[in-house]
């Protein structure tokens, strides 16, 4: 995964942008494998873990209607929390998890449940993505699905680059 995480830095790093995370069932996990990488601090701005719904709510203003309405662990939280640090950090991409690390299930939806966000120039959108394993399994293979994505983003954005 620092392979891809290092590609990622080189496409930011490529067309001048910057990214931003916020982290829910990864726990920092992302931001890590982004500071990682020799460089860092010319691409990535900072994030935040809000493990907690209310943080979701008063930190990256995800709307109260998404979280009463389709609950944390969905496309439309996934998107709010990545356009909620976007604009926070000042950011050129936001780029969020959320979902079920284990053990047990939440909101009805099975563990290995995960949305990843992406918010950038003119685009919000998220994917959905199912895994299986123990906790840290799926959180690092999320953290690696969050990154391929964004990865995918910008190599569509920046189609001469890398």
């Amino acid at each position: 995964m620092p392979e891809l995480a290092s590609r990622v830095h080189l496409l930011l790093r490529a067309g001048g942008h910057t990214v931003a995370t916020a982290e829910s069932l990864t726990g920092g996990r992302l931001a890590a494998l982004l500071t990682d990488t020799p460089g860092a601090s010319q691409t990535f701005l900072g994030g935040v873990v809000t493990y907690a719904t209310e943080l979701k709510r008063s930190l990256l203003d995800v709307p109260q209607e998404v979280i009463d309405s389709v609950g944390v662990v969905s496309a439309e939280c996934a998107e709010a929390m990545a356009s909620g640090i976007k604009a926070i950090a000042g950011a050129t991409y936001g780029l969020s998890t959320t979902g079920v690390a284990g053990p047990e299930p939440q909101e009805g939806k099975p563990v290995g449940t995960v949305y990843v966000g992406i918010a950038g120039p003119g685009l919000v959108t998220s994917v959905r993505l199912q895994f299986s394993g123990e906790r840290g399994e799926i959180q690092d293979a999320t953290c690696e699905g969050a990154l391929a994505e964004l990865e995918g983003v910008l190599r569509r954005e920046e189609p001469a680059v890398g």
